[in-house]
């Protein structure tokens, strides 16, 4: 079954992709069982895309120092960056493009007084 696609959240195509980059998440270990990977990576782009503070995400996502321990963890243990280097193996250039032009405006544009 299909998981329901939320604003910010991977697709399942996406996180098929991906997936295998994050650590398991079914470590055995005392206490309560780990939130799902996918649950906390939708979680994190939630964050990294909306723009939002960490205590504004969404109460479906869980208690945001959750989300944020689980931030800081995959930090430390460079998964970004692995997930990154997947990505980029198939990335397409088709469409990208880079400007560099700059315009420089005059400095009475900027609110400057005559004469001076």
């Amino acid at each position: 079954m299909a998981a329901i696609k939320r604003r910010y959240e991977l697709s399942d195509e996406e996180w098929d992709h991906i997936k295998d980059c994050l650590p398991s998440d079914k470590q055995k270990k005392q206490g309560r069982p780990a939130k799902d990977n996918r649950l906390m990576l939708n979680a994190i782009l939630w964050i990294a895309r909306s723009g939002a503070p960490w205590r504004d995400l969404p109460e479906r996502y869980g208690p945001w120092e959750t989300v944020y321990t689980r931030f800081k963890k995959w930090d430390e243990q460079h998964v970004f960056e692995e997930i990154f280097e997947r990505l980029s193996i198939d990335a397409d250039y088709q469409d990208l493009s880079l400007d560099s032009t700059s315009i420089k405006a005059h400095e009475h544009s900027a609110g400057a007084k005559k004469g001076q």
